[in-house]
């Protein structure tokens, strides 16, 4: 790996595990997707990808939650398997909310931007309740490592490495 790969999020394959198949890895990908996760990994065959991890921001179960912590941009990650290499090869792609009556509205972001990005946001609002006492009303904290980090563990358990492509082809 070379200097820069702090800045990517690129690391190499972890020394004495074996490589698992593409399949295998694929398999664990997807296997990390669980109902209580904000976000999702689904088959990225729309975008021309292997997979895409993304938040879960359209999901009816969790839009609510991202409109009342005011979520004004989301991201997504593209995944291609580099199997010649043994690298997981990944972009990240920000997109632009707009919430109208409480639904999201996604709408590509102004500015283009591909590459690698990390985000945190977080909030907690206390407030009066319906039973008159006072106390947290609601408490987000949305972090894109939130969806990096279990990417980078299960490709790493898997004998890949990983590589985050800011310029030229994912």
């Amino acid at each position: 790996m070379s200097v820069f790969s702090w800045l990517t999020g690129s690391r190499g394959a972890p020394a004495g595990v074996a490589r698992e198949p593409v399949a295998a890895l694929r398999q664990r990908l997807l296997g990390l997707n669980r109902d209580t996760a904000p976000w999702v990994v689904r088959d990225g065959e729309p975008e021309g990808v292997d997979l895409v991890a993304e938040w879960r921001i359209v999901d009816a179960q969790w839009y609510e939650i991202f409109a009342k912590a005011g979520i004004k941009r989301v991201f997504k990650v593209l995944i291609r398997f580099d199997e010649a290499r043994g690298v997981v090869r990944s972009s990240d792609q920000e997109w632009e909310v707009e919430w109208r009556a409480g639904t999201p509205d996604l709408t590509l972001a102004g500015s283009a931007f591909r590459g690698q990005q990390w985000e945190m946001s977080f909030e907690s609002v206390y407030a009066f309740r319906e039973d008159g006492s006072w106390g947290e009303v609601y408490s987000y904290k949305f972090n894109t490592n939130e969806i990096k980090g279990p990417l980078h563990k299960a490709a790493a358990e898997a004998g890949w490495g990983w590589k985050g492509v800011a310029f030229g082809k994912l």
